[in-house]
């Protein structure tokens, strides 16, 4: 029943995206067998002007926990507006869709240790985007960027980390990358070794992934020293014009069993934004 339900979700999911995006793409993860990969569903948002015979410069987008879409199937409004933003300043962007492809809905709500969507899968993921950027001819295979929120943000640290064996093997890398409040425990343990310039952007006073262990991975990483730049009193998703709010139902954070507060911080924000366009200028 539960599956029954999942993919009739999906299906749902599938067609209001296919009404929403200007082109729905399909394409592998480096998830699976090599003979049966995982297939991805993504979003392409093409920049004006680009084509084949004048390639650009492309952005692969990965979302948080809560997934790329809403509960009534449409796509969700941050992904829309930084799609938009790319756009405007030349990058197309691709919204990668980590979870319908594998009947799932959201991870918030699921206990770290026992999701079934792991940040093994999602790396994989973010190699398998890499790697279809680059092959698409209307993509400048030097000039992909990854940027990511929360759990995407996780990603792309994982995905950039030559730690990671794949990572090190993979035939093409990004240019640049962009983690909006990831959760860096994980890479921090392991070593973080840069394979393109990092910027993250963090709150300082997130209680879900908190900002800590990201300064601690900037300091030490090896590689191009990653950037990082906080922002006073901001929480988890500052980067939106939603009020503050405790969520919980969210097991996982710095107080597990508390809950956390995600919301939006204007001054946060708009600074964050700056600085993210300025630091993809300079990638």
């Amino acid at each position: 029943m539960k599956l029954a339900r999942a993919l009739a979700f999906c299906l749902a999911l599938a067609s209001a995206a296919g009404a929403t995006a200007q082109e729905r793409v399909s394409f592998p993860s480096l998830d699976g067998a090599a003979n049966a990969p995982v297939v991805l569903t993504g979003l392409w948002f093409p920049a004006a002007g680009v084509n084949a015979s004048s390639p650009g410069p492309a952005v692969a987008l990965f979302h948080g926990c809560g997934g790329a879409f809403d509960r009534h199937g449409q796509l969700v409004r941050r992904m829309q507006e930084y799609a938009a933003l790319f756009n405007r300043a030349g990058y197309s962007a691709l919204i990668v869709d980590s979870l319908t492809p594998r009947y799932e809905v959201e991870l918030c709500t699921q206990r770290t240790g026992s999701r079934r969507v792991t940040q093994s899968n999602r790396r994989l993921d973010a190699l398998g985007a890499v790697a279809y950027l680059a092959e698409r001819p209307d993509v400048d295979p030097k000039r992909i960027g990854l940027v990511g929120w929360s759990n995407g943000g996780s990603t792309v640290l994982s995905a950039t980390n030559l730690r990671h064996r794949d990572v090190a093997a993979a035939l093409v890398q990004p240019a640049f990358a962009v983690a909006f409040y990831p959760g860096c425990e994980v890479d921090l343990k392991r070593g973080y070794e840069a394979v393109a310039p990092l910027l993250m952007l963090v709150g300082q006073a997130d209680d879900w992934t908190a900002p800590g262990p990201c300064r601690a991975l900037a300091r030490e990483a090896a590689g191009p020293r990653p950037e990082i730049e906080g922002y006073a009193g901001a929480y988890h998703g500052f980067d939106s014009d939603q009020p503050v709010r405790l969520r919980k139902d969210v097991p996982n954070g710095v107080n597990p069993g508390q809950g956390v507060h995600v919301g939006g911080n204007g001054a946060a924000w708009r600074a964050s934004q700056a600085r993210l366009l300025k630091f993809i200028a300079e990638h």
